[in-house]
This record gives C-alpha cells, sequence and structure tokens, in this order.
C-alpha cells in the first residue's frame, strides 16, 4: 500500500513580494489556474486515494491547507509547531501515518513543483513502488535528467550498475552532491551519470523510521512516544517535544549516510519553479513573449514579466522589464536582473 507525503511548510522567499510568510508559493496559482499544492495533489490523486494523503505543515498554514483541499481528511494534516527543515518533518509524519497505514509505503513529494509529464510521472512513482514491495530496505529517489548545466540545484551521482523494472532503469546512488558552480555544472552535464535531485522519495515507513533512529537519532528519540500515544493527545506532544528534534534536512541527516540507495533517472518535464526565471519559462507568452497575470495589460512592448496580485498595471512602449506587484509594493527593474528580487525586501 502507497501513501503519499506532501511537504508544504516552505516560506517561498525567492517569490517574494507575491510569495510572503503569510501566503508561501504553494499556496499561489503562479503557473495555472490551480495553486501549486492543488495541482500537487491532482497529480497524484489517480494512483492514491485522498484519504492516504497527507500533508505535512506549519500550524500559520493549516487554514490555507483546509481552504484549498477541502476534501483532505483533517488528520491528513500533520501539523509542525515550527519548521525545522525536512528531516524532523518526514520523521513526525511517518511515525503519524504509521498509526494509520502500519505497513505502507510512502512517497515524499514536494508542493510546490511543476511536473508536465503527469501520466509519466504516475507510471514512475507506481515502478517505485513496485521495487520498494521487493526491497524493503532500500531508498529510492527520482533524478530529473538535465537538460542544462543548472548551478540552482543539487545533483545525484549514480553507477551504471542496476537493474530494469517495467522499463525504467533503477541504478545506484553513488553520491549526492551540492549544488555547483558553473564549471562544475558544465563538466556534470558532459560527464553524463549526474541527475538533478528533485528531492522525491520512495521507501517503506518503517526503513525510513529505522534509518532516523540509526543516524538522527535526537530526532527519532524526540518523536518515537507517538507509537503509543492516542489520536488526541499527539498533537501536545509534538508542540512540547519538536523543538528537541535535529534542524536539518533529509539528505544530510540520512541520504548522505545510508548505504542501500537508488535513482531512476526520470524525464517528466520537472522544474521546481524556484525562480522568477522558470516563471518565465513555463507562464503563457503572448505574441510579443510577454508573460502577463492578473490584472496587467501592455502596449507595443516585447519580452516582459509584469505580475498583478490586485492593481491594474499598464505598461506601454518598454521592453525587457519585470513589473511585479503585490500587497501595495510594486517593483521595477530590468528583467535580466529579476533573480534579484529577493534582494530588494531589505531596501522596502
Amino acid at each position: 500500500m502507497l501513501c503519499a507525503l506532501i511537504m508544504a511548510g516552505g516560506k517561498g522567499t525567492r517569490f517574494w513580494p507575491l510569495s510572503t510568510e503569510e501566503k508561501p508559493k504553494q499556496f499561489l496559482n503562479l503557473i495555472g489556474e490551480k495553486t501549486m499544492i492543488q495541482m500537487t495533489i491532482d497529480r497524484i490523486k489517480p494512483i492514491i486515494p485522498i484519504e492516504r494523503i497527507f500533508i505535512c505543515t506549519v500550524s500559520k498554514y493549516v487554514n490555507l491547507v483546509k481552504k484549498q483541499l477541502p476534501d483532505l481528511p483533517e488528520k491528513n494534516i500533520i501539523i509542525e509547531p515550527e519548521g525545522r527543515n525536512t528531516a524532523p518533518c518526514i520523521a513526525l509524519s511517518a511515525f503519524i501515518m504509521k498509526k494509520y497505514y502500519k505497513d505502507a509505503n510512502m512517497v515524499v513529494l514536494p508542493s510546490d513543483h511543476l511536473i508536465r509529464d503527469e501520466e509519466e510521472f504516475r507510471n514512475i512513482i507506481k515502478t517505485a513502488d513496485k521495487f520498494i514491495e521487493h526491497n524493503s530496505s532500500a531508498i529510492l529517489t527520482l533524478g530529473m535528467k538535465p537538460n542544462r548545466a543548472e548551478t540552482g540545484y543539487g545533483y545525484i551521482k549514480y553507477t551504471k550498475k542496476g537493474m530494469s523494472i517495467s522499463n525504467y532503469n533503477i541504478l545506484k546512488v553513488d553520491s549526492f552532491v551540492e549544488k555547483p558552480n558553473k564549471k562544475t555544472a558544465k563538466r556534470y552535464l558532459d560527464e553524463g551519470n549526474y541527475l538533478w535531485n528533485g528531492g522525491m522519495f520512495i521507501w517503506s515507513i518503517d526503513n525510513i523510521l529505522e534509518q532516523i533512529k540509526l543516524y538522527s537519532n535526537d530526532t527519532y528519540k524526540a518523536l518515537k512516544m507517538i507509537n503509543i500515544l492516542g489520536e488526541q493527545e499527539i498533537q501536545y506532544f509534538v508542540n512540547t517535544n519538536y523543538k528537541y528534534t535535529e534542524s536539518t534536512s533529509i539528505d544530510y541527516a540520512v541520504l548522505e549516510k545510508a548505504q542501500d540507495i537508488y535513482v531512476i533517472p526520470s524525464n517528466f518535464g520537472w522544474d521546481d519553479v524556484g525562480s522568477w526565471e522558470a516563471l518565465d519559462r513555463y507562464r503563457e507568452k503572448d505574441d510579443a513573449g510577454n508573460v502577463l497575470v492578473g490584472n496587467s495589460k501592455i502596449k507595443d512592448a516585447e519580452n516582459n514579466l509584469v505580475i498583478s496580485s490586485s492593481q491594474d498595471i499598464i505598461v506601454e512602449g518598454l521592453n525587457d522589464i519585470y513589473v511585479i506587484e503585490n500587497d501595495g509594493k510594486i517593483l521595477v527593474g530590468r528583467k535580466s536582473n529579476v533573480s534579484n528580487v529577493k534582494n530588494l525586501k531589505e531596501i522596502i
């Protein structure tokens, strides 16, 4: 049996001022008509029913989750008192999910990524689940085939040894690599045995808890009492003890230390939509190459990114600029500098 954990506690600071701590990017409709978290749920629902989909988020976003996902059972919202990175989030969620689905496998997904070929994505998830069913001590991740020397992603280095299931290769992971500089990223692309790390994992719940116990024992000890608590007692216990977990990523806490790790090279049109440039890549453009979102209009202008959340914005006779409006703030600059938007927060 396969369950899904969707991590939705991030602050989305790279998309400021559109994304704020009050309403970060997973709750915004950056790419289409639905929000990123709604798109994530819709993508996985054809193979995992809603009662086996869990959302882990911090307390301040619970109402947003309930509003945007009204069909999600309330017990499936796992509440962190504070964000402490992905390792405590996954540990907490695994302990709680195990109470409802004792012997389940678990796919871990970010809440704010774009996947264009959803059918291929689901086929790979089903293949991964089949692999874990027969290799319960393994950890499996999805690695995206790179098409450019990207410096904004971590990488997975794999060996040529592996196996094939349902026409998909499953290869042994050699190492996880931090975000490289441009020269190193080009080398990874040339060498051909590196994949982008998209932060998606499949494992048995029992195995990931065992790995956390082994490699991140403080986190395990801080949360293990969940095993024997009643449903009504869990949140108070978590609120009291979560601060004793190790605030670190699952990559650092477990993946860089575990032995039995595999990767499926995947090609389903993935992007973490982590920058304004990504938004410009995937939003529909008009005939002049402009991206227009919200109450935005353009006249005699080309190759602009114009985003409004509430105010009317009209751009005339300008090319290659960005205009971003949210909550009374309007930012204007050269489009080539749009990645620097987050740095302007200090000025405001």
